[in-house]
């Protein structure tokens, strides 16, 4: 129904979400629409039960069946858009033709809206490509042309546990014995006092506990791990409950890394932390532990949605790709090299060396 000869703003089918803002917009016709809250404001993100997740015992409302595209390439499985047919594949720029695959899954609890938009998020990475020494011009002119960028929401899981560890181990102090050396000194040879460090060990016991808190691990395997890692932190204190509004015209990834092989990463994390916790429990100036016994519990996890603007570009036969943190504008990718300017740099090298080399010359005669 029209009024006034306006189309009602809520109305419009075009709209997606706008970074930065908590409204969705029309780019053709200019209609916009708030974002209303869910009832979570001032709450926690809820989180959910781990070892009921394994057991395969998580309410039926905590599951969704989306569709979802298999890149043939790299094997993305990402959601498209339902008017899609055939489109690139964000990750590797393959060509992909949009199925209807389904693909069961954890519904995501939170998310990071996107901050940044598209332009933005090639001025971040229009300046990190202006900045790598030797990187081949077509691949500079990818951003400078303005092609364009995929918004994509990269999955991420959260892991929160309750640890406490008993340990046993070896406490180091370290201390200084005088003992007497021969030296030669000018043909002579004289006795001399060396200080020599030694180390006094004492068993010690004991025990730590600590609370983690949303250690995060990506549940993607299509992005390099050291990209992503590149692109913290993350502003997890920001995070705004799931809606669907914040993905209008946007992409999201599902989840390839399983909860179970994400809790093992985040194990190692924790593992790490208290293992750091204990050393600094024994004290002194050495460490060893001998034997470490942790007990975890009330083990819970989020599956969340992080912003990405990504970039995938094939060039000579390769694809680089480009990943931009759509809160921040960090940016992460392939550094690519042109074997034709490291050829000139070194020949104009080689040039400047002789021509010193010249001048030094004529000078010392």
């Amino acid at each position: 129904m029209r009024r006034n000869g306006r189309r009602p703003k809520s109305r419009c089918p075009d709209l997606r979400f706008g970074p930065g803002t908590e409204t969705l917009v029309c780019d053709h016709c200019g209609a916009t629409k708030a974002i209303g809250n869910t009832g979570w404001v001032g709450e926690a993100i809820k989180e959910l039960d781990f070892q009921k997740a394994v057991e395969n015992q998580l309410p039926q409302s905590e599951l969704v069946e989306i569709q979802v595209t298999s890149c043939p390439n790299c094997g993305a499985l990402v959601e498209f858009d339902a008017n899609s047919h055939a489109t690139e594949c964000p990750f590797c720029a393959t060509p992909v033709v949009t199925g209807t695959g389904k693909h069961r899954q954890i519904k995501p609890r939170g998310l990071l809206p996107f901050a940044l938009k598209e332009e933005q998020a090639r001025d971040h990475l229009r300046r990190w490509l202006g900045n790598l020494w030797f990187a081949p011009g077509g691949v500079q002119n990818y951003a400078r042309a303005g092609r364009a960028m995929s918004g994509i929401y990269v999955p991420y899981w959260t892991y929160d546990a309750d640890t406490k560890s008993q340990y046993r181990g070896k406490r180091g102090t370290i201390y200084y014995e005088s003992r007497t050396v021969t030296v030669t000194v000018k043909g002579r040879r004289e006795q001399r006092q060396q200080q020599v460090q030694k180390i006094r060990w004492n068993g010690v016991a004991g025990r730590v506990a600590r609370f983690f808190d949303d250690v995060l691990i990506l549940g993607s395997k299509d992005l390099p791990k050291h990209y992503t890692d590149g692109l913290a932190p993350w502003d997890l204190a920001a995070m705004e409950p799931y809606r669907a509004e914040y993905l209008a015209g946007f992409r999201a990834e599902s989840y390839t890394v399983t909860l179970e092989e994400g809790y093992e990463e985040a194990r190692q994390i924790m593992n790490a932390m208290i293992v750091r916790d204990v050393k600094f429990d024994i004290g002194g100036d050495r460490q060893e532990i001998d034997d470490l016994q942790t007990q975890v519990a009330a083990i819970t996890f989020k599956h969340i949605l992080l912003p990405v603007w990504l970039a995938a570009y094939k060039y000579r036969g390769r694809t680089f790709r480009f990943v931009v943190n759509g809160r921040t504008g960090n940016v992460q990718g392939e550094r690519p090299y042109s074997v034709w300017k490291i050829t000139f740099a070194v020949i104009i090298g080689a040039i400047a060396a002789a021509c010193v080399g010249y001048f030094i010359a004529q000078n010392q005669q």
